[in-house]
């Protein structure tokens, strides 16, 4: 009977604690679904009903993946332009980022000098609709072009965009 007794007594102590937060939740869910013209929903249907629209929009393209050049990729694994270096493997790829300073004409391409806050490097690309100012995230693979010039190495490193 002890233990019947303070099984009770936990029980209650439990209830009043809880019964006012219990009661305002409540009330605010019947007020917020009565609010919008809805009645009373289930709420499992309405969880399904959330899970199939996330599910649903999870399955679409949402966002552009800004790899073409057009826009900044925000998270992505940049590297920094001085990091780029003319004896790395010439399979490296890298992501750059920066501001299109300079461009010249190739007969099926375009070369763009790339800045960001680090350095600059040129990109050969098949884009031509890139303007002088324009923020740009570039993909490509790590080149490297001998030169040289009466005993002197006036080589560069460039990127070609995959």
């Amino acid at each position: 009977m002890g233990t019947d007794l303070r099984k009770l007594a936990t029980r209650q102590a439990i209830m009043r604690k809880f019964a006012q937060p219990v009661a305002f939740m409540e009330l605010a869910l019947n007020f917020s679904l009565l609010s919008l013209g809805m009645p009373r929903i289930v709420p499992y249907r309405l969880g399904l009903t959330f899970l199939l629209v996330g599910g649903l929009c999870s399955c679409g393209k949402l966002t552009p993946s800004g790899l073409s050049g057009n826009k900044p990729i925000i998270g992505a694994n940049i590297t920094p332009i001085r990091e780029i270096k003319p004896q790395q493997n010439n399979q490296a790829t890298v992501y750059i980022q920066g501001t299109v300073s300079k461009q010249a004409p190739l007969i099926k391409q375009r070369v763009y000098q790339i800045n960001d806050t680090t350095g600059k490097i040129w990109v050969v690309t098949n884009q031509t609709n890139l303007q002088e100012g324009q923020q740009v995230v570039f993909r490509g693979k790590v080149r490297y072009r001998s030169i040289p010039l009466a005993g002197k190495e006036f080589g560069e490193v460039y990127l070609e965009e995959e």
